[in-house]
């Protein structure tokens, strides 16, 4: 009767989530109640923390098991405002993280560009980690940019063969948005465009 009850509530688009979600499985409700976070307490994040996110990355899939990354964790306040640029969470951050693609390490041709899809999946993990260890974090983008992967390269001195996807701004939350009910139907088909579920 509770699971009807909640099929409903989400059918007809009411179901809210909040900080204590509606789902029982602890990974789906770590998935389904994580924000992003901007606002960050001056506590310093764990270097026992940051490796866990970082372990976190590396277990994400990638195309032929390639794993086409490079990771650059940035800890010292300077360098985090050097990074911040027009970011200001990123220097107020205890850690950001740099998800970058080594194209030395990518796949050739056109399927070189099955890195931004890797690296998207180790930044989603790693920003999961991240609410699962008690953080806040938000991913601000870099590449395809070009003004933004020149500014991040050049103050972390990357290589031309390490393109920077994005940098993830991780600290102690010092605020607590209310996650957001994105369950569209609309935006779903069954077995091919527009299809509805048999």
């Amino acid at each position: 009767m509770r699971r009807l009850f909640f099929c409903l509530m989400a059918l007809m688009g009411v179901l809210t989530l909040s900080a204590q979600s509606v789902y029982e499985n602890e990974v789906i409700n770590n998935i389904m109640t994580r924000t992003s976070i901007r606002q960050y307490t001056n506590e310093p994040v764990s270097k026992a923390d940051i490796e866990t996110m970082l372990r976190a990355g590396m277990a994400a899939p990638t195309a032929v098991n390639k794993q086409p990354w490079h990771f650059v964790a940035v800890t010292n306040k300077e360098k985090l405002a050097e990074l911040a640029g027009r970011r200001g969470m990123i220097k107020q951050a205890g850690v950001a993280i740099v998800v970058c693609g080594n194209l030395d390490k990518a796949m050739q041709g056109k399927a070189q560009e099955y890195w931004i899809q890797d690296c998207s999946a180790a930044t989603e993990n790693i920003l999961l980690a991240a609410k699962a260890l008690g953080l806040g974090a938000v991913w601000t983008g870099c590449y395809p940019m070009d003004d933004r992967v020149t500014e991040v390269s050049k103050v972390l001195k990357l290589p031309e063969t390490i393109v920077p996807l994005c940098v993830i701004a991780i600290g102690h939350p010092a605020e607590q948005p209310t996650p957001k009910n994105k369950w569209k139907p609309e935006d779903v088909s069954y077995n091919e465009f527009g299809g509805k579920a048999e």
